[in-house]
């Protein structure tokens, strides 16, 4: 039997066509574009032949280099999938170390001499160590290794806190906008009287045609099932009708997808919804949504004891007219510059008193109104209430919130987790918080990554979700948007960020942090543009949406049965009855390895 797309292609022929549009990008061919990345374009090791060849790197600042061999190298990440093309290979053991330093800044640098081309993700790649008596301390020191551009201006890179006696490895990325005439990695970070250690960094392109091929097929595995409708009808008395089912067998049969069982939305505003065209847009496309600001306490707040709801609940009203959830974000923010001045103004036990009267007065009012709550936002870039009230503070948040309203789910919610740029927000930071919190009786009930991101590699964004998955925690995508003028560029970081997150089976719904021009945190980062009309990124967004939706069509074969293979999610089908009429049925396609076998009694 050959299942049908609606559109009238089989459903392995949207597919390739959806392939040939997804990958586009103007070479001849998508085998030459993969070769063409594969390789290895920029290489810093050590000569393999003698020791003291420096390979072109050079001291940078007050620094002293030499090179050596480490008998024992790290291993090979583990946590990273094969993927043909990837920039990564097995650790030589050989290691320029920079020592003597006097500064932060002193390091060492190395000339690009085949300088990057624009508009290309590039991968930076390798292992950092840090050495000397003032090495030894808890939690080790960042490691910045960094691509500048003739003019000194950084290009991007990557952050990894490196500790004494081990090998920490990076993982950056960067981009440039023009030709440069020259460019050169320079690593440095750590306090002066600490050394440091490089060894075989490499900087190459990032494959992109190699790693959608593998999220292909690793979505096909993570978020699709095989489906068995079975048919056998019953005649009036309950008993089985032979020939009733006779006339099913050969039936015409239409099976369509409703709800995917990984939502994705939009955050809204009181502003973005006065448009028509955003409203619209919202409507047909996200399943989701979150308020961007009027939910925040410094917006129902601004004034102490002026309480005042009202632009939260039209927005909520909005959303239940279109049958939206609603993410409740955020109960508190541990950020110091985006509390108002009236809470930072008060004492101690005023502080406590207002904590406990914003909770009761938000879980209260919105009492079982909210799947899930993002109780205090950035507690790894901010400890506003910790450093006035105590560490348990936090965790308090937790269990106030959950013996008013136990049914949400309560997460963390955090950026640059997924970016591998930040020193302060790894994923193992962001696990050692989670577990505090836990053991301080907090309820935690999922992980949110928000995905403020700039040229996304994509192996980059997998290693940190495989680390978070090992909580066992639900993790969201809350807050994704990216940033590129140019918009094939834009589609294709949007597109890289959503194949890997939808590709991950830890990550249970993806958020944007808006979609229209105008009404966005961040420009150049639209989805649909001023006038209405849709910008690359949002014809990708679209395309993709489509990919993952299963829609089939054929006929119930001579044994009574229908077989597809869909997403996960809700479906209806219809059944083509005698007299022209037709029977609906509604069923659900749950995860599991096995094919769903489902009885449709008629």
């Amino acid at each position: 039997m050959k299942l049908m797309a609606d559109g009238g292609n089989s459903t392995d022929e949207q597919a390739a066509a959806s392939t040939v549009n997804v990958i586009e990008d103007g070479s001849s061919s998508e085998e030459e574009d993969a070769a063409a990345h594969a390789v290895n374009l920029l290489w810093f090791g050590c000569s393999e032949e003698a020791e003291g060849d420096l390979a072109g790197w050079a001291p940078a600042g007050s620094s002293t280099l030499s090179t050596h061999s480490d008998p024992a190298p790290p291993p090979l990440s583990a946590t990273a999938e094969d993927v043909p093309g990837e920039c990564k290979q097995k650790p030589s053991g050989r290691y320029v170390l920079a020592a003597d330093r006097t500064d932060e800044k002193d390091g060492l640098s190395r000339e690009i001499t085949q300088a990057p081309k624009p508009k290309i993700t590039y991968r930076v790649s390798g292992w950092v160590s840090i050495q000397g008596a003032a090495a030894c301390t808890d939690g080790g020191h960042a490691v910045h290794v960094e691509v500048r551009t003739g003019d000194g201006s950084a290009a991007g890179g990557g952050v990894v806190l490196a500790e004494a006696g081990k090998w920490a490895e990076i993982k950056g990325a960067f981009r440039v906008d023009e030709h440069p005439r020259r460019a050169q990695v320079y690593v440095h970070g750590p306090p002066a009287g600490v050394d440091i250690k490089v060894m075989d960094l490499r900087v190459c392109a990032v494959n992109r045609i190699a790693r959608l091929r593998h999220l292909r097929k690793k979505t096909d595995k993570v978020r699709k099932r095989d489906v068995v409708l079975k048919f056998k009808p019953r005649s009036e008395d309950g008993a089985n009708d032979d020939a009733a089912a006779v006339s099913v067998n050969g039936a015409s049969i239409r099976v369509v997808q409703v709800d995917n069982a990984v939502p994705i939305g939009a955050c809204i505003s009181k502003s973005a919804v006065q448009n028509p065209a955003f409203v619209d847009f919202f409507a047909k496309h996200f399943d989701w949504a979150v308020l961007e600001n009027e939910l925040k306490w410094y917006y129902t707040e601004a004034v102490q004891g002026q309480v005042n709801y009202a632009d939260a609940d039209a927005l909520i009203a909005l959303c239940d007219r279109h049958k939206k959830p609603v993410r409740g974000h955020c109960i508190f923010w541990a950020v110091e510059n985006s509390v108002q001045p009236w809470v930072r103004a008060l004492n101690p036990g005023q502080l406590k008193a207002a904590v406990e009267s914003r909770i009761k007065s938000l879980v209260s009012r919105y009492n079982g109104r909210f799947p899930c709550y993002e109780v205090n936002n950035e507690m790894l870039h901010g400890s506003f209430f910790r450093q006035r009230l105590g560490d348990d503070i936090d965790a308090h948040m937790f269990r106030e919130t959950a013996a008013i309203d136990p049914a949400p789910a309560l997460f963390v919610n955090d950026y640059n987790v997924e970016n591998a740029n930040d020193p302060n927000a790894t994923p193992e930071k962001y696990v050692a918080l989670i577990t505090d919190l836990q053991k301080r009786g907090a309820s935690v009930g999922g992980i949110g990554v928000q995905g403020h991101v700039t040229h996304p590699v994509g192996d980059v964004i997998c290693d940190a979700l495989d680390k978070l998955a090992a909580t066992e925690l639900p993790v969201w995508i809350t807050e994704l948007d990216v940033s590129a003028a140019d918009e094939a560029v834009r589609a294709d970081d949007l597109e890289t960020v959503l194949r890997e997150a939808f590709a991950h089976p830890a990550v249970e719904g993806i958020m944007l942090w808006g979609f229209m021009q105008g009404h966005m945190w961040r420009a150049n980062g639209q989805l649909l543009n001023a006038d209405g009309s849709l910008s690359e990124a949002g014809r990708r967004y679209v395309g993709l949406r489509t990919e993952w939706t299963s829609h089939a069509r054929g006929t119930v074969d001579a044994n009574g049965n229908f077989k597809f293979r869909g997403f996960h999610g809700k479906y209806v089908l219809e059944l083509a009855a005698g007299a022209g009429g037709k029977v609906r049925r509604a069923f659900d396609v749950q995860k599991g390895d096995a094919p769903l076998v489902l009885d449709m009694n008629l």
